[in-house]
């Protein structure tokens, strides 16, 4: 006991002793703690004396006045933020971990055809102006949520269910990304729009099937129309070109007979000419003609004189036809 009440009164002579400097101690590191800042290299801090935007530092090392006359905001303007509509991300690791919260009600949208859609979306972005981003909206965050969703239920609105679920979906996440920049720049909130991502569109849980029926089908339609497709490139240009060989053919010949009617009529007419000249030489020579063109194609031949009289009645010529005069 009277060792502890010699250590309180050590104690005591000895704050009373320094008291000076322990408070000038106590004064110096208060005055560090409340006056000197650090920037990220990503940031930029805004500083605010008594309650006014005074200036904007840069990355680095900075001193600010003590004791709460300024204020620093650290604003994050090099780094890419994002906002999620219809899930949340709670973690990354070698996959992306996802809240079991409901958030279907912001996922939900009315399509122009009056079907319902669950559309989920990233909105990724970044701060550009510092002093818009704190004083320009009061709170600025949640003021892009909420333009967000507006945007993105504008867009859906105006198409059809369909579209947004299967075509569309490039041309929803654009005109949206357009939409929105085009709220920021109007609220001056000093946020850039980078990217809108559609994560997901589903139909609603309870019309699913039908849709996937639907769209199921879709895809064996346009797999039917492509193999019709193929088997007609495979079949109509095959046809074309038989056809118009066979057209080909029919003219090449078409132009053989008539070149062959033109000589024929030809000669004919040169033949007519010369009968009139002469008609018994040519008479004459027709026949010789005629007979030198026949007769090589008969095979065993007998001449006789019409008026001869010692022919026998039967002739045997090997088994061919005999000929026989009277």
């Amino acid at each position: 006991m009277a060792d502890l009440e010699e250590q309180i009164a050590y104690y005591t002579y000895l704050l009373k002793k320094h008291w000076k400097k322990i408070v000038i101690g106590v004064f110096a590191l208060v005055l560090i703690l409340t006056s000197v800042r650090t920037v990220g290299p990503e940031e930029e801090g805004v500083v605010l004396n008594l309650g006014q935007y005074s200036r904007t530092v840069s990355p680095g090392l900075s001193f600010i006045a003590p004791f709460g006359i300024e204020k620093m905001f650290k604003i994050p303007v090099q780094r890419q933020l994002k906002h999620e509509f219809g899930f949340r991300t709670t973690g990354i690791n070698r996959s992306s971990e996802y809240s079991n919260a409901d958030f279907s009600i912001e996922a939900s949208m009315l399509s122009g055809d009056l079907n319902m859609a669950d559309v989920e979306w990233v909105v990724q972005y970044r701060i550009v102006n510092s002093f818009q981003y704190l004083f320009k909206v009061k709170d600025p965050e949640r003021s892009l949520r909420d333009m967000s969703e507006s945007a993105m239920r504008k867009t859906v609105g105006d198409r059809t269910v369909n579209e947004v679920l299967t075509v569309g979906r490039q041309e929803v996440a654009t005109n949206t990304e357009v939409l929105l920049q085009e709220l920021c720049d109007e609220y001056q909130n000093g946020i850039r729009i980078d990217q809108v991502v559609l994560q997901d569109v589903n139909p609603p849980a309870l019309v699913k099937p039908s849709f996937n029926g639907v769209n199921q089908a879709q895809q064996e339609r346009e797999t039917l129309i492509n193999k019709a497709e193929s088997e007609y490139n495979s079949v109509i240009p095959r046809a074309r070109g038989e056809a118009r060989e066979t057209i080909q053919l029919a003219e090449a010949y078409a132009l053989s007979r008539v070149n062959g009617a033109t000589g024929d009529a030809s000669r004919f007419d040169a033949l007519y000419t010369e009968y009139i000249k002469a008609p018994e030489v040519t008479k004459k020579r027709i026949y010789l003609e005629t007979m030198e063109r026949l007769l090589p194609k008969i095979g065993n031949k007998v001449i006789v004189d019409e008026k001869g009289n010692n022919v026998l009645p039967l002739l045997n010529l090997g088994g061919k036809k005999a000929l026989v005069s009277q």
